[in-house]
């Protein structure tokens, strides 16, 4: 059985995790989305919303399953669960860079995963949850971000934004 990890902040998941995420079901007998804790990065959204996020964008898939790690290397936390493959995407040169380092770090680590690339089309290659939250607050940012991520996202940005008086 292929089994993979696909991690993240998912800060909120965007169009471009929902892309490399119907990529990486197609090509694994199973996928593991995996929100990653990091005490060092201040979220917008708690753990358990960004779990319930990427429920809500993912309820279609049978053969994915959503789970939070913390405190321990996404390569170690792959092999607690059985995958064989973590799927990483590349959108820029420095993101390749960046995961070049770290496949050869987790191939040291544990040499029995294999880490799978994915390049996401043009449309997606620039998007990104810092991006979207970025772009919230201007007048008619509701429009620009509309474009970038999953409708359960979008009601959320907006209710929160609502909510803190924008």
């Amino acid at each position: 059985m292929k089994r993979a990890v696909y991690a993240g902040s998912f800060d909120p998941v965007t169009n471009g995790h929902l892309w490399m995420i119907r990529e990486a079901v197609e090509l694994f007998d199973e996928l593991v989305v995996a929100v990653g804790v990091n005490p060092d990065k201040r979220c917008t959204f708690s753990v358990d919303e960004r779990v319930e996020l990427l429920r809500a964008v993912t309820r279609g898939f049978n053969k994915l399953k959503v789970d939070v790690f913390e405190n321990q290397f996404l390569v170690n936390y792959a092999q607690s669960t059985g995958a064989n493959y973590i799927v990483r995407g590349i959108r820029t040169a420095s993101d390749y860079e960046y995961e070049r380092t770290m496949r050869y770090i987790n191939s040291d680590l544990q040499g029995d995963i294999t880490t799978i690339f994915l390049m996401p089309p043009r449309e997606y290659a620039e998007v990104s949850s810092t991006m979207v939250k970025g772009m919230v607050g201007p007048r008619g940012w509701e429009q620009v971000i509309r474009q970038y991520v999953p409708e359960p996202v979008y009601r959320k940005l907006v209710a929160m934004y609502q909510e803190s008086g924008g």
